[in-house]
This record gives structure tokens, sequence and C-alpha cells, in this order.
């Protein structure tokens, strides 16, 4: 039985700087959903920035912490969730976002992540030396397990973000009407 897309979790996944939460937020309101970022999430529950996070428990620390508030944030109804962009290495967490929602990829080119990115200082990952090889290796790591995912890959470089909200909404229809 196929559920209206108004009854179904929406899942947001991608890159850091692919406009997850901005379209989350508009695609929410459009939906009449309530809106989650989960990292911002995991920041409410810690009282802690998630540099903070990695500086003081690594990565794993986060992920950790990332896996238990996905698998809580993922059994509610009626949400757009944006994801953290490294939640997709989690093997449980993908099954876990494929399984209770629609995952839409939010993809965006290289040169327009670096561009979105560039002046923010809160993205443990990009503060390096090189932050266009970090990008880089991430998107080769990362974009095969989005798609292994996604139900639709929508693509922000050249739309703003109502278009990609109606793009979005307009392909879920056609999920729904299949």
């Amino acid at each position: 039985m196929s559920r209206k897309p108004s009854q179904k979790n929406i899942f947001l996944v991608g890159l850091m700087g692919s406009g997850k939460t901005t379209i989350g937020r508009q695609l929410a309101r459009a939906c009449k959903l309530e809106f989650i970022d989960s990292d911002a999430e995991i920041v409410a529950r810690t009282g802690a920035e998630i540099s903070w996070i990695f500086d003081i428990e690594g990565e794993a620390g986060f992920r950790k912490r990332e896996k238990m508030v996905l698998d809580e944030l993922t059994q509610q109804k009626g949400i757009v969730l944006a994801t953290g962009g490294g939640s997709v290495l989690d093997a449980d967490n993908r099954r876990v976002l494929a399984a209770r929602g629609t995952v839409i990829y939010i993809s965006a080119s290289l040169e327009q992540l670096l561009k979105r990115t560039a002046k923010d200082t809160s993205r443990p990952l990009l503060n390096q030396d090189d932050p266009r090889a970090v990008m880089q290796a991430l998107c080769e790591q990362r974009d095969p397990l989005y798609r292994e995912i996604a139900d639709m890959v929508v693509t922000t470089d050249d739309c703003t973000v109502s278009q990609a909200v109606k793009q979005i909404r307009k392909q879920m229809q056609s999920l729904a009407n299949a």
C-alpha cells in the first residue's frame, strides 16, 4: 500500500553545502510537515557544537551520537529530516533511512559545495590545509552510498531553493502514483 507523500517521512541526504537544511525547511513548510536537522538536534541534546564533539570525542564519538539520534528521529511520523553528510557511512543508518521514509539525495557539484562551505568554520572535516581535496574525497566516498538508498536525486547547482522544492514535490507525486 502506497502512502501519500504528506503522510510519509522525507529524509534528505547529501554532502555538506548541498542545501539539505535550507531545502528541508521550505519542503517541510510546503508539505505541512515538521522539519528536523539531525546535526542541530545533536547540538541541542549535547549542548556542544559538532566541531567540539569532533575535537573531544573524535569522529567515531560523533558518529555514535549521530546513529542514536537518527534511529530515534526516523521513528517519528510526518517529518522532513536533514541528515548529516556522513550519516550514510554507517550501514545501519542507511538501512533505517531507506526503510522508514522517502530518501532524497540533494546533490551539488564540487565547485558549488566548495563555494557554499568556503566561509563556514563550523565544518570539522573541512578545517584542513586543502579543503578541495577533502571535499573531493568525501564526494567519491559518499556519492555511491547516497545513491544506494535514494528514491530520487535532486541536483541543486542551477536552481533556487523553491525550484528544488517544486522538483521534489513533483517527483514525490510521481512516486506516490506509481
